[in-house]
């Protein structure tokens, strides 16, 4: 299992749909959202893309000197970029990362936003001009000098002359549920991603897209896209899902809504049919909460519980075929602690945990100074024992 965490380039805050709380998002909190999310062992980071974004190229370019192991899942967005350019791009990256690019391919699904980017095409149209905007790249990243003249994109010899460390190219993600997203992703794709459905949901869109990948003598992986609520008990934690929402009124949930519809994002339509903008039946499925997205597009679920539970939900998912989990939460610095501090220990995960205390005996990288504060300025704090904590929360609650 690989976890990864998120950049919230676009926002973030400790309540949804409101300023109340909000952080100003400037290179000094990124930057720490990224080391911490080095610094604690998750694998990677997303970083989202459009006109309510920073940038993300230029946010994760500025973000490679102040990580070591840290992956960037970056967008390239086909009709707004050449395909050679954006291969140079990746290839550049690449290079002066030390491999740790990932690239997101991103069609788009929002017509407006698209026609503001001087992109005029239809649903379809769009998949069409990705189906050929990723052959170029993908040839030209392989080392082809290449010659294209195809219904949306003309090339002429395109090549690409520093060629990326990771070989042929850094891995293609993309996540789309519509027929002509998923033929893309079938012909092109190393890595499927979805959106926090449901568990039957999810296993019918693998099972659908191994076969369209069998049929074009390829295998995909997969991944899923979900935040998470953890909390050390399930209580605490449906508390938190509650008081994150707890500042939307109605009318903001509306206006975000009539947002949406406008789309033509088969992924996005998915995501409002599991609520309906209806916050009374907000857990669609056990312990997956749809509460985000009455506001937030795109991803719009939450895994909602104590830790035990939550894990006992990923492996689910994994059960099904996704090896890959990009998780966020809000806010995202105080949350990437602990969901790697609560989760972390329940997972298989492919990657280390981060830095361990010494003496653990993980054969992990170490901490000169001990984990917590000396207790009395003299004595190590103790490992707590399994059941303490809750054995704690059970006695006081009887007083």
């Amino acid at each position: 299992m690989e976890v990864f965490w998120f950049i919230p380039t676009h926002g973030d805050g400790r309540y949804l749909g409101t300023s109340k709380g909000a952080r100003a998002v400037n290179y000094a909190y990124v930057r720490q959202i990224a080391q911490a999310a080095d610094e604690l062992g998750f694998g990677g980071v997303l970083l989202p893309t459009g006109r309510s974004c920073e940038d993300a190229w230029v946010v994760a370019s500025s973000l490679i000197p102040v990580t070591e192991r840290l992956k960037f899942l970056v967008a390239i967005r086909p009709g707004l970029m050449s395909p050679t350019l954006a291969a140079r791009m990746a290839a550049s990256f690449d290079r002066l990362s030390g491999g740790r690019l990932l690239v997101n391919v991103v069609t788009g699904g929002d017509p407006q936003e698209m026609e503001a980017d001087g992109l005029f095409l239809n649903h379809d149209e769009r998949y069409a001009l990705t189906d050929e905007f990723l052959d170029i790249w993908r040839r030209e990243l392989s080392g082809e000098q290449v010659d294209h003249e195809g219904e949306h994109l003309r090339i002429k010899g395109g090549k690409v002359l520093y060629p990326p460390l990771q070989s042929p190219y850094p891995p293609l993600y993309f996540g789309g549920s519509s027929p002509a997203a998923m033929d893309v992703a079938a012909s092109h794709i190393d890595v499927y991603l979805t959106w926090g459905e449901p568990p039957a949901l999810v296993a019918d869109k693998i099972a659908r897209m191994r076969k369209r990948a069998a049929e074009q003598g390829r295998m995909l992986r997969f991944g899923i896209r979900l935040h998470v609520i953890i909390r050390e008990t399930a209580e605490a934690a449906w508390l938190a899902a509650d008081e994150l929402i707890s500042q939307l009124d109605d009318a903001t949930i509306a206006a975000a809504q009539q947002i949406f519809a406008r789309m033509d994002s088969e992924g996005q339509r998915r995501m409002a049919e599991l609520h309906n903008g209806d916050r009374s039946k907000l857990e669609i499925s056990p312990n997956l909460w749809a509460g985000i997205g009455l506001v937030r597009g795109g991803a719009g679920t939450a895994l909602v519980g104590d830790p035990q539970t939550v894990a006992a939900r990923m492996k689910e998912y994994a059960e099904l075929g996704i090896e890959t989990f990009i998780l966020s939460g809000y806010p995202h610095l105080e949350e990437a602690y602990r969901t790697a501090e609560l989760l972390f220990p329940h997972l298989p995960l492919a990657q280390p945990h981060g830095k361990t205390a010494a003496g653990s005996g993980s054969g992990e990288t170490t901490f000169i100074s001990p984990f917590g504060e000396l207790v009395a300025n003299t004595e190590l704090p103790k490992a707590q024992k399994a059941g303490l904590a809750h054995d704690h929360e059970t006695a006081q609650a009887a007083l």
